[in-house]
């Protein structure tokens, strides 16, 4: 499996892995960006062992990790993947996403979020996304919603955290069918 590079005028999405992390370490170490994710990239040292979990993942072909590349600010911008794809079920899901602060709010996510949908449902022909999101993480709720994600449950105490605290997950998901509204829908958002 090759990973592919996303890209459209905005957003170039190409693979992450141990030649190109290094551009996002500063962007690592920014307070709370992750702070609702059982993951810590908080020092170089932490951010590379994210970084080899995912290309690990990548060669056993349950992962496909990007470096986001923000062409408008010609600057990295952050991490996101495709994480437990199931190629047998054709669901995967869409998530570990975490952009620097200044890039927040900035309609780069929905880029990302567009590149990544687009090639899940029309290149690799899946019948589902997924997105896991922190239960009390209101904003990246909002996020998945306004994508047209529909909650299907809640996940009740499932994910232990850094510190300690047992999570609440919800579960968020866009079916095959459901992509030719959404696509126009992000189209008429975007340009």
């Amino acid at each position: 499996m090759k990973a592919p590079t996303l890209e459209n005028s905005r957003v170039k999405l190409s693979l992450l892995d141990l030649t190109n992390y290094q551009h996002l370490e500063s962007i690592a170490q920014e307070k709370d960006l992750i702070f609702y994710s059982p993951s810590d990239i908080s020092t170089p040292d932490k951010l590379r062992a994210y970084v080899e979990v995912a290309v690990d993942g990548y060669y056993h072909k349950t992962i496909i990790p990007f470096i986001i590349y923000d062409k408008e600010k010609a600057a990295y911008a952050g991490s996101t993947r495709f994480g437990l794809i199931n190629w047998k079920n054709k669901v995967l899901h869409i998530g570990w996403t975490w952009i620097g602060h200044s890039f927040q709010g900035t309609r780069l996510n929905t880029n990302m979020k567009f590149l990544m949908l687009q090639y899940a449902f029309e290149t690799l022909e899946f019948e589902k996304v997924e997105f896991r999101i922190d239960e009390r993480n209101a904003k990246s709720r909002r996020a998945v919603e306004k994508l047209g994600a529909v909650l299907e449950g809640v996940l009740r105490n499932d994910t232990l955290m850094k510190d300690g605290y047992r999570r609440s997950t919800c579960c968020y998901g866009i079916l095959k069918e459901e992509w030719p509204d959404i696509k126009t829908k992000l189209m008429s958002i975007l340009n």
